[in-house]
């Protein structure tokens, strides 16, 4: 059972943990080791805690045990999602997305948008997504190809 619920604090280090796992295990298909390693990295868990109780923070659980999360900034910006990847392809990401837009309407927001991975655009573009570009940003000297995409509300 499948289920969502507001970020604690208490979760900072399960959402880190499914970070790094999706980005070695599901997101390697699609980045060299070196893009991955860059990525991937948590440089320090007190930022990590800080940026997640900062904006609005999701969690999806199966049964008790935290599989994804989820988050909107102010503007619009859904900055991270990620699922972990033992439980890929089982809903996390879709119902953690119907909670996203379900707040973005709420706080009256037209739009939302994200920049997605070369991973991740496929299941963004099945949910009404648009590509706007496709640019290349920098992490820790690592170039990374990702599309920012946007979806319209009604």
């Amino acid at each position: 059972m499948l289920t969502v619920r507001a970020y604690v604090p208490a979760d900072a280090n399960q959402t880190s943990d499914i970070f790094q796992r999706a980005i070695r295990q599901v997101a390697s298909r699609d980045y060299n080791q070196a893009q991955v390693d860059a990525w991937a990295k948590v440089d320090d868990r007190e930022a990590w805690a800080k940026r997640r109780s900062s904006r609005p923070t999701w969690i999806a659980q199966h049964a008790s045990v935290p599989v994804g999360f989820a988050d909107l900034e102010a503007d619009g910006h859904l900055d991270m999602m990620f699922v972990h990847p033992d439980y890929q392809g089982i809903g996390a990401a879709s119902l953690l997305l119907t909670a996203i837009e379900a707040e973005a309407r709420k706080q009256g927001l037209g739009c939302i948008f994200t920049e997605a991975s070369l991973t991740a655009r496929p299941f963004f573009e099945r949910r009404g997504f648009l590509v706007l570009a496709s640019q290349t940003v920098e992490k820790r000297g690592q170039m990374l190809e990702n599309f920012r995409m946007e979806k319209l509300l009604r």
